[in-house]
């Protein structure tokens, strides 16, 4: 067995399973207001635009026409699933979130998201060689460029995704780190609520649902994690750099580290996108 997925991901299958009732959400924010400005967090996520004169057609086409197999990695609440969303809106990328794959083979019942969801109901996190040979199966339907969010998050997990990749013929090209102030990321954390059998995040200041405490999409209850709060957040950074820093010296040895930094998502688009132009027609 090669090592095991971060918990974080079991506590939301947990909730996926088990737990549908919704979380108030008016105190839980209002008590965490005084975190950071609330022009910052407006400005947070708003802007899709790129001032680089580029139009705005999905560019496909890299220019050495290797196709772009990008990871991307960041503390919790970085911005790793709205940066995700923001390129794809400029360059023809598939994105594949280990979380999202992992959930939508439990809810389909496959044969990988029974033994996942037999894990989940022990109480054992699931294993890197199923992540490992969900993803695999994941990327043998994209043909293109694809960026990937949410694994490895350990230096063995990258071995064992290194291994599957390289024996598929589809190393790694790219590996991209956000790396945004604890305080920032804290505020983001407090304000987060999520409906957890899509994985949908909202945040009350820049990202609101339009009825509160309710999911856009299907209308069920939203959930406030219980360990989304200062005290636990922190205690999560922690173990997030404890793991991290070897999974970055990692890839920074294989010449594939890139890092961009940033108080917003607003101020570390413009430097991706600057980046990936650099890579496609």
């Amino acid at each position: 067995m090669l090592g095991r997925f971060i918990s974080q991901n079991n506590s939301s299958l947990r909730q996926t399973l088990g737990r549908s009732s919704g979380a108030s959400m008016g105190a839980a924010s209002r008590s965490q207001s005084s975190l950071s400005s609330s022009a910052t967090a407006a400005a947070d996520e708003s802007a899709d635009a790129v001032p680089l004169g580029r139009p705005s057609l999905l560019r496909h086409r890299t220019l050495d026409g290797v196709p772009l197999r990008m990871l991307i990695l960041g503390a919790p609440g970085a911005g790793k699933g709205t940066q995700s969303s923001r390129i794809r809106k400029h360059f023809d990328i598939a994105a594949v979130s280990s979380g999202d794959v992992l959930r939508r083979n439990i809810a389909e019942q496959t044969p990988s998201g029974l033994l996942a969801k037999e894990a989940v109901a022990r109480g054992d996190l699931v294993s890197d060689d199923l992540i490992v040979s969900l993803i695999q199966s994941e990327l043998s339907t994209v043909s293109g460029s694809w960026l990937l969010d949410g694994f490895p998050r350990t230096l063995p997990q990258a071995q064992a995704l290194d291994a599957m990749l390289t024996a598929t013929d589809q190393p790694l090209t790219t590996v991209v780190n956000l790396v945004v102030p604890e305080d920032v990321i804290l505020n983001r954390i407090v304000e987060r609520y999520v409906h957890v059998p899509s994985g949908r995040v909202y945040n009350l200041t820049y990202n609101p649902p339009r009825v509160p405490g309710v999911d856009d999409v299907t209308g069920e209850p939203l959930e406030h994690r219980p360990d989304d709060n200062p005290e636990s957040f922190r205690r999560r950074l922690k173990q997030y750099h404890a793991v991290t820093e070897p999974l970055l010296e990692y890839y920074a040895g294989k010449s594939v580290l890139t890092q961009f930094a940033g108080p917003t998502s607003d101020v570390i688009f413009p430097q991706l996108y600057s980046f990936l132009d650099e890579k496609f027609e």
